[in-house]
Parts: C-alpha cells; structure tokens; sequence
C-alpha cells in the first residue's frame, strides 16, 4: 500500500507528523453516482490577496472548465468555499458561471456577478423598530430555508399563550388572518422575522460580535443575546404590544425629521415635553419624534414653511413620548414574570447608551426602553471606536441603513 508522511515544523517550536496509509480496498465496489444539484443559484466564491490574484484565479479557473464538461456547478461551488482560504480580494458568480468567472478574469461588470474587498472589524447585529414589514414577507424563505423555517415554528409556538392569532397563517397571508395594521399583530410578527433571520446568519457562520436593537428591535436582540429566553420576549412582544393598541392607539402619532437632533430640540421646545419629543436619534441629521397628533400638525407646517422636508410616519400612537407613561404600571404587572439571564453576546443599549451584563433587563426596562429616547446614533459611534466594521441589520427590509451610515460617514 502506498503511505506518505507528512511532517509539520511550527515557528513556535511545534513538532508534528503524520503517517497517511492507502485505504484498503472495499469488499463491495458499487459505482453510485452523485446525483446533480437541482440548486437554481449556486455561487462560486473567488478570492486573491489582492485585484491582479483574484484575475489570476478567475483566468485558471476559466481556463479549466471547458476540459470538463457536464461539471456539477454545485461539486465546484463547494470546492471554492472549502478548500481555499478566504482572502481580502473577493468575487461571487452567480448564473452564468462560465461568463461570470470570464468577467472575473477580466475586470468586466456583469450580470450576476458581485466583487469587492474585505471590511476589517467585528460585526454587529442591528434589529430595527417598526416599520420593516411588508406583504408576503418571509413565506418564500420559510419555504427555501429550513433553518429559517424551524425558528419560525419555534416563534409561532412562543407566541401562542398570548394571541389569538396564528404567526404562519399572518405571515402566509391566509385569508381570515389579521394584517400588520395592528400593532398588537405587526410587533411580534416582525420580531420573529428577525430572529429567525439572525439564525439564518448564525447558521451561514455568520456570528455577532454584539448586538443592538431600535425600540422594539431590542427584544429580538435581547432574545438573539441569550438574555431573554424564546417564551420571555414573546411575552415582552406580544403583551407590550396588546397594551400599545388598548391604551395609546389614536392619542398621538410620529413624525421624521432630516436634521441635527440639537436643531430639533430647539424646534419643538415651543410645544413642551408633554406635547412632543424626540423619540430616537438615528443619525446625525435622521431623528424621529412623537407626540400629540394636533403639536405634531404644527410642526409639520412650521417645518413646511422653513423648507424642510418632515414626513409624518404611519402610526396612530406616540413611542418614546409622554404618553408612553399611561402603561407604565400595566406593563410591570404584565411583564414581571420574565427572568433576564447573563447576555451570551455583548449587548449594548440604546435606552441607556451603555453594554448591560443582561440581568437589567427586567419589567422595568422594556417600560423605558419604550419610553426614552433610542440613542441609535450613539451607540453605532460607540460600536466604530470599538472595533466593529460590519454592521448587519437583521430585518425584512432595511430601515436604518441611511441614518447608520450617515453616522459612519459623520465619524470618518
């Protein structure tokens, strides 16, 4: 039999050797043949240490494939991602593999083709507030995605004690469902989007160095930390959510604002903290606030008037406002039930601006987390200083891409 030894001498002083004998031969020897993918997209993934290397390898790759013929996209997509590193200078081809790599190979633009270069940092998980959601999403991925649709059932059963509702038949569509025009509906149904989003990220390798959640976007996060266990953030979601449409529907209303969070302080002082206020700073010139719905009408002309483009946003009720304080005690009665435990990724807040160890966040806090103003901007400054390059929003649409990177921008 044929046998190789294979000797590694480490820098540090690491000895290792390995002695490789031939297989033995198989009793049986029956030729099955691997059945071809019926994947309709299959990415290869290319990658040098820099432009000139990624051409090369795409110029030998696009040199190999008209000797092979019939070649299983899939057999040559797994070997690209499994047996080569993953160097700076990126490539993913998808369609038309043998045009794609050809591309590649040239410095082309084409269809189906993606290039770029590695982002240094650790990555964070953002969850976004309301406002994400959409017709129809997640009942195609829950039908290509097994991870996505396990955590979904894991959601929907989370959720039963406290709805009278079923989370696939919403997300489905199914007729006699309710729609997303209730809050009590699109809250939870946007929260298990998220997380089971963040599963199909985990799941792909793709692991948070934190995590931050807007307004309610903390309770997914909260959950995807380990904090607050699956049945718990359902409660949070749901019974939070059910006291939002009870009590604050119709009272108040919120309105976007393209401008500096100190210009729009200075705006609505006119009208009192207990008309209006700022509900969150996304960026350095993206902030939201709430409030009465006649005080916001006011401003939306005075702001009208001075050329700036305000928009009113689509809900009946006032978050991060004075109004929130009608369930301040309904909501420690409903929630005191939850038990937070250590985060298992760092969490960092946007109510108080600061990492938690996780046990803080009680009844109490999820009062002010809707309650107070989301600091978006800071924390995303904090999450640059400290280290963290990439930032995925774990969302059915994005929200607050444009206001985070403003902030990047803003912070150079």
């Amino acid at each position: 039999p044929r046998r190789a030894g294979v000797s590694s001498f480490g820098f540090s002083g690491t000895n290792a050797h390995v002695i490789v004998e031939q297989a033995p031969v198989s009793e049986v020897e029956a030729e099955v043949e691997a059945p071809v993918s019926a994947l309709s997209v299959v990415p290869w993934v290319l990658s040098g240490r820099s432009a000139a290397a990624l051409r090369a390898q795409a110029e030998r790759l696009a040199g190999w494939l008209p000797g092979v013929p019939g070649v299983d996209p899939v057999d040559v997509g797994w070997s690209l991602v499994s047996s080569r590193a993953g160097l700076e200078h990126r490539a993913v081809v998808l369609g038309d593999h043998v045009a794609g790599v050809g591309a590649v190979a040239s410095g082309a633009m084409a269809a189906g083709v993606v290039t770029g270069s590695v982002v240094g940092g650790k990555t964070a998980f953002v969850f976004p507030g309301q406002g994400s959601q959409w017709v129809g999403m997640a009942a195609g991925l829950m039908d290509s995605s097994a991870v996505f649709a396990a955590r979904v059932d894991e959601c929907a059963k989370a959720l039963e004690p406290f709805t009278d509702w079923s989370l696939t038949d919403v997300l489905r569509g199914v007729e006699g469902a309710p729609s997303f025009d209730r809050v009590d509906v699109v809250q939870p149904a946007l929260f298990a989007v998220m997380v089971s989003l963040a599963e199909v990220w985990r799941a792909a390798g793709v692991r948070p160095g934190a995590v931050i959640g807007h307004s309610q976007g903390e309770i997914a996060a909260a959950c995807v930390a380990g904090i607050l266990s699956l049945d718990d953030a359902a409660r949070v979601v749901a019974l939070r959510s059910q006291a939002i449409g009870r009590v604050l529907a119709g009272l108040g209303g919120m309105v976007s604002v393209p401008l500096p969070a100190s210009e729009v302080r200075e705006r609505i002082a006119r009208w009192g903290e207990a008309r209006i206020s700022v509900a969150a700073v996304n960026g350095p010139s993206s902030v939201v606030v709430s409030g009465e719905v006649e005080a916001l009408d006011e401003l939306l002309a005075a702001c009208e008037a001075d050329g700036i483009r305000a928009r009113r946003i689509a809900v009946d009720y006032a978050s991060h406002s004075a109004q929130v304080d009608l369930l301040k005690d309904e909501l420690a009665e409903l929630l005191a039930p939850i038990v937070p435990q250590a985060a298992q990724v760092p969490f960092l807040s946007t109510v108080t601006g600061e990492w938690v160890n996780g046990t803080e966040l009680d009844a109490g806090y999820w009062f002010r987390n809707l309650r107070q103003t989301v600091e978006l901007e800071q924390v995303t400054r904090t999450l640059l200083d400290q280290g963290f390059g990439v930032f995925v929003e774990s969302s059915p649409h994005p929200v607050l891409t444009v206001g985070m990177q403003e902030t990047v921008e803003d912070a150079g």
